[in-house]
């Protein structure tokens, strides 16, 4: 049963009379207790509705389209609370942040419904047989999992959770299923690496084409992690050896499968000093996400969007002066970008700003994990330009904040010039450089 806080006016709940604090318990006799059962129970083209009212039952039924919504608000996007981890995985990031952020930061969620709808990674150790069962009567797919790894009783090591082992199964069924899973192994300095990994990515090749990807990512290691399990960074040519292996077994696949499965996320090539595979080694992009082939997709956008610079109208006396934020990690490349397109367009000038994180220390390179303070620091002072360009990805989903609680426009005020946040996209490159207001 779930309470419905608002019905949206002028749709079918509401022409049916349904009204806010009612309780929604069953759509054609099936028990709703979150929004997995409400969407697929709804998506009938005649749906009946059991609900409470002050405690008294009643029922309306709706003729609608089949994937038609009726208007029911809930209290929140789940229709009931976030599942949190219940692992304590050696390696967690969340374990490594200092006191003081804001408190979203800190909960692990480990939902499922999660995965489904917005792409986020479980370990399956929240689930049952039951959730899996509902899974495969509802199709849900896919299903994104953080494998780690297959030995049972290092993943049950590696997560603190003694159901770590035993929920590998749950791959199996799913897979037999045709329940699409996307993989991930997040890789630990000689605890998961060398034959574990070996072994692991031989287990997941087993359940293709269910299983049609999976990253291989390195462990993000802050300077707070005192008291935790103690874990050391790859070497670069630690890096070179994790690449070589992972690269071998996905060229394996393609041979067997036709697709390669397995890849590297960018870290891991930038710290061993390797150029990032072209366009076609990524396939689809399926582990975007994670940083898999991320700079060779903004590469290609950013050069394919160069074919158009011709259709611009810039004027005449065109000048502008602009900074681009980003981190280590993508500095060189960034850097390239910026000279092949101040080449094209005379007048540009971009400085690429590479900030170093001193917020979560020197190993975390990437520039999502950026901190406005960071910025703030290192650009004072400094001839910034007309606007400041800042990955979109420093900040929360509704783009209002930095990781350390500061504003977009807290931080324009203190280094006194625009900023405006740029996704991590080619094209949005391209027309921010040149100050265009939205994409060419």
């Amino acid at each position: 049963m779930v309470r419905i806080c608002a019905v949206e006016p002028h749709t079918r709940a509401a022409r049916a009379g349904i009204l806010a604090d009612d309780v929604l318990v069953s759509v054609n006799g099936n028990a709703i207790a979150d929004v997995l059962d409400y969407r697929f129970y709804l998506a009938e083209h005649t749906v009946t509705l059991a609900l409470l009212r002050e405690e008294k039952p009643y029922s309306v039924t709706i003729r609608k389209d089949v994937y038609d919504d009726i208007g029911l608000v809930f209290e929140t996007p789940l229709m009931d609370k976030k599942q949190c981890c219940a692992n304590k995985c050696i390696f967690c990031f969340i374990d490594q942040l200092p006191k003081g952020l804001r408190p979203s930061l800190y909960f692990k969620d480990d939902d499922s419904r999660l995965s489904f709808l917005h792409g986020n990674y479980i370990t399956l150790t929240n689930l049952h047989d039951a959730d899996i069962d509902r899974i495969i009567k509802m199709h849900i797919s896919p299903v994104n999992v953080s494998v780690h790894t297959t030995n049972p009783v290092l993943r049950c090591e590696m997560m603190k959770n003694k159901r770590a082992g035993e929920v590998l199964s749950y791959l199996d069924r799913l897979a037999a299923a045709d329940i699409r899973l996307c993989g991930q192994i997040v890789l630990c300095r000689g605890i998961n690496d060398g034959a574990e990994l070996t072994r692991t990515m031989e287990d997941l090749a087993r359940l293709h084409p269910a299983m049609s990807s999976v990253s291989v990512v390195p462990a993000g290691l802050t300077q707070f992690r005192d008291g935790l399990y103690p874990l050391e960074p790859f070497s670069p040519e630690e890096c070179r050896a994790v690449i070589e292996k992972v690269t071998a077994f996905g060229d394996a696949c393609v041979d067997k499968h036709g697709v390669r499965i397995f890849c590297c996320a960018d870290e891991f090539y930038l710290k061993a000093g390797l150029p990032i595979p072209e366009e076609d080694y990524y396939g689809d992009y399926e582990q975007i996400e994670n940083g898999v082939g991320m700079l060779r997709s903004l590469t290609e956008e950013f050069y394919a969007e160069l074919k158009y610079l011709d259709e611009i109208s810039l004027p005449a006396d065109f000048k502008r002066r602009v900074t681009l934020v980003t981190g280590k990690a993508a500095g060189d490349m960034l850097a390239e970008l910026a000279a092949a397109l101040e080449r094209r367009v005379s007048g540009l000038s971009v400085r690429v700003a590479v900030i170093e994180n001193r917020f979560f220390g020197p190993e975390i390179t990437v520039a999502g994990l950026l901190t406005g303070k960071d910025v703030a620091e290192q650009l004072a002072n400094k001839e910034l330009g007309d606007e400041l360009l800042i990955p979109a990805a420093m900040l929360r989903a509704e783009g209002d904040l930095f990781l350390c609680g500061m504003t977009p426009a807290e931080l324009s005020e203190r280094l006194h010039i625009p900023v405006r946040a740029v996704p991590a996209d080619g094209t949005a490159l391209v027309s921010a450089l040149l100050g265009q207001s939205t994409p060419l």
